[in-house]
């Protein structure tokens, strides 16, 4: 028996979560891993009303869908960055406000800490999410960058999440942050630093996704060797290398979907992301976990393209061996 395979809502979001509940049902997913936006998991309405979250769990109880985390990237996102137009458009106004930067960023501080009481009244002990990054945009290092500008970015950030941890250890949820571009941790020496800078605090993982990972030329199966107790929850998605001498991995400020782009997003199965290796590790480490399918692909009608991805997924999963493959040798 496989590890469950959910579907994670988050590019779903403008479908009414009964909708998606009903297809997901269908299609023959175990589970769905539910974003905190669109109408999927308000985290105000689950702390203000008892009957919310038992609604949610009735739902997906109906259509014998599982559900082993939730997710707030978006909320994530606001409480290192720098913030500006871009991060009002990802906002509830309740959380934007008048927009002052230091108030964004401790309202959503705040959500944070609000989500995993939601987490814990749902039924789940992991919000996957974003940290956002006060040094991303020092990622090019001219004018000169020294290592104490980037320094106080991670300081900033322990100062920022270690409260949020600390919250969240309390109420037994972790947070597991999806390792990627824009990030305080966007590969496996920034994901080291983000530790270090929280003194490698318990409720601090990681949602390990591959595709932010093989684009960078960083080997995933290598990723999970090296953090390999910290593997909260995984995500299923590809991304493929287009480059052509023209183009780079900075992606030329192109829209995903964009030909010209050096590398994209696509569906599990169609990109450079090997499974095998990354399958062997997880069960090397136990990982018993959801394979969360974060399905995007601008070339690929979605509902096929999820369908087709959990295929994949079922196909590229298997338990390890209990047996050695030659302890039958000699034996008479």
């Amino acid at each position: 028996m496989g590890r469950p395979v959910t579907l994670f809502t988050g590019q779903w979001a403008d479908l009414p979560l009964e909708t998606l509940v009903q297809k997901v049902s269908a299609w023959g997913f175990d589970g769905l891993e539910l974003a905190c936006w669109g109408d999927h998991f308000e985290v105000d309405k689950a702390l203000e009303n008892d009957s919310y979250v038992r609604e949610k769990r009735d739902l997906l109880d109906k259509y014998n869908l599982k559900y082993f985390a939730i997710s707030n990237h978006l909320v994530g996102q606001c409480v290192c960055d720098p913030i500006d137009i871009r991060h009002q458009r990802i906002l509830p106004p309740r959380l934007w406000g008048d927009g002052d930067p230091e108030g964004v960023r401790q309202r959503a501080a705040q959500e944070i800490i609000d989500t995993a009481k939601a987490a814990k009244l749902f039924g789940v002990n992991v919000v996957n999410g974003f940290t956002g990054s006060d040094v991303w945009a020092k990622l090019y290092f001219f004018p000169p960058t020294s290592q104490e500008d980037i320094d106080a970015g991670y300081t900033d950030f322990a100062k920022r999440w270690t409260p949020i941890f600390d919250e969240f250890q309390k109420l037994g949820v972790k947070f597991a942050l999806e390792v990627h571009p824009t990030e305080i941790a966007y590969d496996i020496i920034t994901m080291q630093r983000a530790l270090k800078a929280v003194n490698n605090h318990p409720a601090f993982g990681i949602n390990f996704d591959p595709s932010h990972l093989i684009h960078q030329f960083i080997d995933p199966a290598q990723f999970i060797d090296e953090f390999p107790d910290r593997i909260f929850n995984v995500h299923v998605k590809d991304s493929r290398l287009q480059l052509t001498g023209r183009n780079s991995i900075l992606s030329s400020h192109l829209d995903f979907g964009d030909h010209r782009r050096g590398w994209d997003f696509v569906s599990p199965g169609h990109g450079d992301v090997k499974w095998d290796p990354i399958i062997r590790r997880l069960n090397r480490i136990g990982y018993q976990g959801p394979l969360s399918i974060e399905w995007e692909d601008s070339g690929m009608d979605r509902e096929f393209g999820a369908q087709e991805a959990m295929r994949v997924v079922r196909n590229a999963d298997y338990a390890p061996s209990n047996v050695a493959f030659d302890a039958a040798f000699g034996k008479e």
